[in-house]
């Protein structure tokens, strides 16, 4: 009994100290700012921040504590530091608005900074004019939900990214807006997360960027208007359902790009009104089902190097050209897609198609070759060349065609 009571003592220690937990109030005249207060806090606080202006260099929360906003509150950075810097676990940052770290090209400045820790929840905040909106780095188990975070990036090397994950785990990233960062949302080397309901728009370079992030689902978001739309690199075992890229454009912008990825299920999403749908480069093993390719450049741009992927049940409508790749020979299946370019038979009447569907056009083949040659898509020598070579194929390749091409538009989840 005696060697227990130290453990006892500690066990209760433990368990009333947030029982005593206090509710600060926070007010912008108060004789004691905002640092002050929290450093007069312990765990379990509610520091309940009132209306008001607060400028006070760099926010420490070393305490696990729920830091909530009451009404209209600005904490600024005043363009020269990092906003608010997380070190301690369990904590709540609610309802505030956070602006002007400034801009550094030595530190990575962030409007929110999670350092180490888990269990935090960044929830409904208004990031402003901040380098980076939310950094996360080695943390694990923490959410960032209902967020708004605007920049006003020019360039690339001047700007930071909205959410930004490096080395994290167990994440749950939803319902965020992020616009005009460098990237929407960053992860490196992240895994086991959740990305939901987020809407990345205007970013210079990508709306989604992730490199090194296995094992992740992203889910039901929307990208659109951003220098390219997603990019996945040198990832595995990822499930890419239910969202919509559209509007991504630039000479070299894509809706979605995956160099070096395998095991990847991408379905029932939309990619409208694109440069190219998706890019696939190196990698494979991928399956690509139920999703609506709908007036873009290229809805498919399937490199040799992208192998053993499955592509059906796929809808492609209204595309300048609708699979394009840089080599005679494929290593990828498709199988039962609809094609609106299709002009094949149905005697049986089963709603398939008795003829198989080529859909690399000889004339992509020629672009992939020489660029210059776009000038002449809408040109009748093209609409000859795409004749002949429905009827004597020479050039596209042998083993990329439908075998089953639906004669219908397939049912997907838009």
């Amino acid at each position: 009994m005696k060697c227990r009571l130290p453990v006892l003592i500690l066990l209760f220690l433990s368990a009333t100290q947030y029982s005593f937990s206090r509710t600060v109030d926070v007010y912008p005249v108060f004789p004691m700012p905002l640092h002050r207060a929290l450093e007069n806090t312990k765990a379990g606080d509610i520091v309940r921040v009132h209306k008001g202006w607060y400028c006070e260099g760099t926010i420490v929360v070393d305490k696990a504590i729920q830091l909530i906003a009451d009404g209209d509150v600005t904490v600024d950075g005043a363009d020269s530091c990092e906003v608010i810097v997380v070190t301690s676990n369990n904590v709540t940052i609610r309802g505030f608005t956070i602006c002007h770290t400034g801009d550094s090209y030595i530190y990575e400045r962030s409007g929110i900074r999670l350092k180490f820790v888990e269990g935090c929840v960044i929830d409904a905040n208004t990031i402003l004019c901040c380098s980076y909106g939310i950094y996360s780095a080695k943390s694990k188990h923490n959410t960032i939900s209902n967020n708004f975070i605007q920049s006003n990036a020019n360039s690339e090397s001047a700007s930071g990214n909205g959410i930004h994950c490096w080395y994290c785990d167990d994440y749950l990233i939803r319902n965020n807006v992020v616009d005009q960062h460098r990237d929407g949302i960053y992860l490196e080397f992240t895994t086991n997360t959740r990305v939901m309901n987020n809407e990345s728009k205007g970013n210079i370079r990508y709306g989604l960027h992730f490199m090194f992030s296995h094992h992740n689902e992203y889910q039901q978001n929307r990208f659109h208007h951003n220098g390219s739309g997603v990019a996945v690199m040198y990832t595995h075992d990822i499930l890419m359902k239910d969202n919509v890229f559209e509007d991504n454009l630039g000479d070299a912008s894509y809706a979605l790009l995956l160099k070096e990825i395998s095991h990847a299920t991408i379905c029932n999403n939309v990619f409208k009104g694109n440069s190219s749908g998706i890019y696939a480069e190196s990698g494979g093993s991928m399956h690509i089902y139920r999703n609506n390719f709908i007036s873009n450049g290229w809805a498919m741009r399937l490199m040799a190097s992208s192998v053993d992927n499955l592509i059906d049940s796929n809808n492609f409508s209204s595309n300048s050209f609708d699979v394009a790749t840089n080599d005679y020979t494929a290593y990828s299946t498709f199988h039962g897609n609809y094609w609106d370019r299709y002009t094949g038979y149905d005697l049986d009447k089963n709603g398939v198609g008795d003829v198989p569907f080529r859909p690399v056009r000889l004339f992509s083949t020629i672009v992939e070759q020489n660029s210059p040659a776009m000038l002449l898509l809408h040109s009748f020598f093209v609409s000859l060349l795409d004749l002949a070579e429905s009827i004597f194929p020479t050039v596209t390749p042998a083993t990329m065609q439908d075998d089953a091409p639906s004669m219908k538009p397939l049912r997907t989840f838009s």
